[in-house]
């Protein structure tokens, strides 16, 4: 099983949506095409963008919403937390897990500062 493998089983759905990626000082805008139901951190990954910081870029969990290092800002269509920590991140302000979040529908993301980590590359 790679990173990525956290894919929803079965065929791929007909739909997508649209995933809309600003950097950290938003002056760089992505805007990708997704599959409903792909795990964020996977679209975000595949289309070469890293939620990671420098030093956690390979060494984190894969995915499995563990290390809290791919943190992401959910700017606009932000999906209802089922995970712990989405929990926590709703209620005191934090960045969302993109490892836990299955893009459903169109959403604006941003790139979040991760000095902790050795900030961004």
């Amino acid at each position: 099983m790679t990173d990525r493998d956290s894919r929803p089983e079965g065929g791929p759905t007909d739909s997508t949506v649209t995933v809309r990626v600003r950097d950290i000082d938003g002056k760089r805008v992505t805007d990708l095409s997704v599959e409903r139901g792909t795990v964020l951190r996977d679209a975000l990954l595949d289309a070469g963008i890293s939620p990671y910081a420098r030093l956690t870029k390979r060494v984190n969990c894969s995915g499995r919403g563990l290390c809290a290092t791919c943190g992401v800002r959910i700017r606009s269509g932000e999906p209802t937390p089922d995970n712990w920590h989405d929990d926590l991140a709703a209620r005191f302000g934090y960045p969302r897990l993109s490892c836990q979040i299955h893009v459903d529908e169109s959403m604006t993301v941003e790139l979040v500062e991760k000095a902790v980590w050795g900030g961004r590359e």
